[in-house]
């Protein structure tokens, strides 16, 4: 096919607002490096990692929630996740989603026409395991909020899979993010997860996965949301913070307590969720999107033999089990709207919002 020399893209040029992220019609199609792919983008799911990033909120300067708007300050030094500045321009996106056009030197041939998804994790192919080798897709190189981007070979999975290219564009950051943080804590059929911002991206997958191994799934969401949470796999339902979390879940389960909290929110109601966990139980965290900052009584953390669980770098394995759970139908998409990449603004403030179950994706 005739790749051309310019496409359209949203393009970050700073930490801020909205109006950081720019439209453009001419920006130079990128080209495939040695062991690398170009992919024609066919969709591109939101993530909260962008719009922390965007907003510069992963910096130790900000204490706020997530807000997505911009902060009065942000340190130069740890606007990022991995805690570095990023370049701009950049054009971020880790979700994409499209069909291989060209290779770079050494890409294997058997990639080109292929569909495929991104994994997002960076990494040092020669020391996969390095943590401290790693990077994100949209963060420390350009994405897939754009008509065409490039990843190494290593990090894009072939699918064979009936689902739209929106549908599987809802899968890799927050699949990967919440399968990461149950592998980490062993999650298992004899668990009970507790489980927060049910509702959400990484939330909804937490529900879908731990049902998948078995677990009982306990969903903190709004109750406008519980219906289609409750299609996703939970067993329990009950409200975003309720105020008496431990006569709730008494009320619904039998027992006051559960053997694993998968927290995504953070903020004030932290305390408690680790107020309600067994005897030796974990929790695992992938977020804080109410806040980062929290009381932190650290007689519950001792006294009760806790297990604390910090998850972001995932294992390679995470992404390939996650394109084997697609492919059998073991998992399904939870779309809940679509946007064309021109109506970025209004897709990502949607995302913000949240006022939808699932992911949003934007259509190049």
């Amino acid at each position: 096919m005739t790749i051309p020399a310019t496409m359209k893209a949203i393009v970050l040029e700073g930490h801020g607002g909205l109006d950081k992220l720019v439209w453009h019609e001419d920006w130079p199609t990128p080209k495939a490096g040695p062991g690398e792919v170009l992919i024609k983008v066919g969709a591109c799911g939101l993530n909260n990692t962008d719009v922390n990033t965007r907003s510069g909120w992963y910096s130790k300067t900000v204490s706020d929630a997530t807000t997505g708007g911009a902060y009065e300050e942000v340190g130069e030094e740890d606007p990022t996740w991995g805690g570095a500045p990023i370049t701009f321009p950049r054009i971020q996106g880790a979700d994409a989603v499209g069909e291989v056009v060209a290779l770079g030197d050494g890409a294997p041939e058997t990639l080109l026409g292929k569909r495929v998804m991104v994994d997002g994790w960076l990494r040092d192919w020669s020391d996969p395991f390095n943590k401290n080798k790693a990077g994100y897709f949209g963060s420390e190189c350009d994405g897939g909020y754009a008509e065409y981007t490039v990843a190494n070979a290593n990090n894009v999975g072939a699918v064979q899979s009936d689902l739209s290219d929106a549908e599987l564009a809802t899968f890799s950051c927050s699949y990967t993010t919440a399968e990461g943080m149950l592998s980490r804590a062993q999650v298992g059929e004899r668990d009970t997860v507790l489980v927060t911002g049910a509702s959400g991206g990484v939330g909804s997958a937490v529900v879908q996965l731990a049902k998948r191994r078995g677990a009982t799934i306990v969903a903190l969401a709004s109750a406008s949301k519980h219906e289609a949470v409750k299609a996703l796999g939970a067993d329990v339902l009950l409200d975003r913070a309720p105020e008496d979390l431990a006569t709730a879940l008494k009320d619904t389960t039998g027992k006051e307590t559960v053997s694993v909290v998968a927290d995504i929110v953070g903020g004030p109601y932290w305390g408690n969720l680790i107020s309600v966990m067994e005897r030796g139980g974990r929790y695992t965290c992938s977020g804080a999107i109410a806040g980062p900052i929290v009381a932190f009584d650290l007689r519950t953390f001792y006294l009760n033999d806790l297990t604390l669980i910090g998850s972001t770098v995932v294992e390679p394995h995470i992404f390939k089990d996650l394109v084997g759970y697609i492919e059998r139908g073991e998992v399904r998409p939870a779309l809940a709207a679509t946007y064309p990449l021109k109506e970025f603004h209004a897709a990502q403030t949607a995302f913000i919002e949240k006022k939808h179950t699932g992911n949003i994706v934007v259509i190049p």
